[in-house]
């Protein structure tokens, strides 16, 4: 404990020094903070430019790093995750490289943090989508089920064939939110939508994306929504391929769900009259970037939320859909459905 204690002449006019030394002191630790703390980012097997949410933790810190004036590979950084086996060396590799905060976005990476932080516990770590129970990992959930709720909506809105459907990653407790809040928000429309649902087991496998979807697709499913990472780019393929062929309003025409992401500037094309379109009906939203971000601006306000976790939904705004390529009926009920979870008259389910 420290002691301001002054007993000689002119305490009073001493403790005002002392005061005014120590509040310039705060101001210049505030002022310099950013110089002195690093921030690194380890993705998952994805990488920074999946188009979801490993981009999403990415833009939000390189937005902390710019409004903080630092340089990349300086004041932050990513370390690229080719598999699963670099999980573990990405995060030795932060800490040794001096990062004051490491973040992980995806359950699969949690092992791997969670031991790397037992054994420094002077860095400070955040894991995204899932929980450790450690003093310096500060934990953070997404209400993903949501958002996919809403998503069910706007498919079941749109689809003219009543048949839909859902193309996962890797089978986890996080990817099955997705599932059944997306075939919730389908049958809470019309309980007689069918939703096919298949898994890839890989978050960066295009090819098997684009071959789940094709099955997909002319089984009869006219929209289908992913929670895939870079797997969902198969998925925007083929549906591009099978879309240029036919007008854009034609009622062939299928659909993509995006994920974690805006996918829409994914989703550009031109149909057969070449005018131009779009496959990416919605997408779901995840503030993955913003979290990192708020986790850094906290560590530089000493206030890291280590040992605790914060849960992100609709109601907080941590999750969330796009409503541009939605027509005004589809984003009705979307925004409806929307105010209703976030009363409290739905509960969507997430397992």
């Amino acid at each position: 404990m420290k002691s301001n204690k002054i007993v000689a002449l002119g305490a009073a006019s001493l403790a005002v020094l002392a005061l005014a030394a120590c509040s310039n002191r705060s101001a210049n630790r505030s002022e310099s903070a950013a110089d002195s703390i690093r921030v690194a980012y380890v993705t998952d097997t994805g990488g920074v430019d999946d188009h979801s949410f490993n981009e999403s933790a990415w833009t939000g810190l390189k937005a902390w790093g710019e409004e903080n004036n630092l340089k990349q590979n300086q004041g932050y950084t990513y370390y690229q995750s080719e598999n699963e086996s670099d999980f573990t060396n990405n995060f030795q590799q932060a800490i040794t490289e001096g990062y004051d905060m490491v973040a992980g976005a995806g359950f699969a990476l949690a092992t791997s943090l969670e031991e790397v932080a037992k054994n420094n516990p002077d860095t400070k770590f955040v894991m995204v989508d899932s929980v450790i129970d450690l003093d310096n990992v500060a934990s953070a959930t997404f209400a993903d089920q949501e958002a996919a709720y809403l998503a069910g909506v706007a498919a079941a809105k749109n689809t003219k064939s009543k048949q839909v459907g859902f193309i996962g990653g890797v089978e986890s407790e996080v990817i099955t939110r997705f599932e059944k809040g997306f075939e919730a928000g389908v049958k809470s429309v019309d309980p007689s939508i069918k939703v096919q649902v298949d898994y890839a087991g890989s978050f960066n496998d295009a090819a098997k994306g684009k071959t789940i979807a094709a099955a997909q697709y002319a089984a009869g499913a006219d929209v289908i929504f992913h929670a895939s990472g870079k797997t969902g780019d198969g998925l925007l393929n083929e549906a591009i391929t099978r879309n240029e062929k036919l007008a854009a309003d034609s009622d062939e025409k299928v659909w993509v769900i995006g994920v974690d992401s805006d996918q829409a500037p994914q989703g550009g094309y031109k149909d057969k009259d070449g005018k131009e379109a779009n496959v990416v009906l919605t997408s779901t939203l995840k503030e993955v970037g913003n979290t990192i971000k708020d986790m850094a601006n906290k560590l530089q306000e000493d206030k890291f939320p280590g040992g605790t976790t914060t849960d992100y939904d609709l109601k907080s705004g941590g999750v969330e859909v796009t409503y541009d390529n939605l027509n005004d009926e589809t984003k009705k009920a979307v925004e409806e459905a929307k105010q209703a979870i976030i009363d409290g008259k739905v509960t969507v389910p997430e397992k």
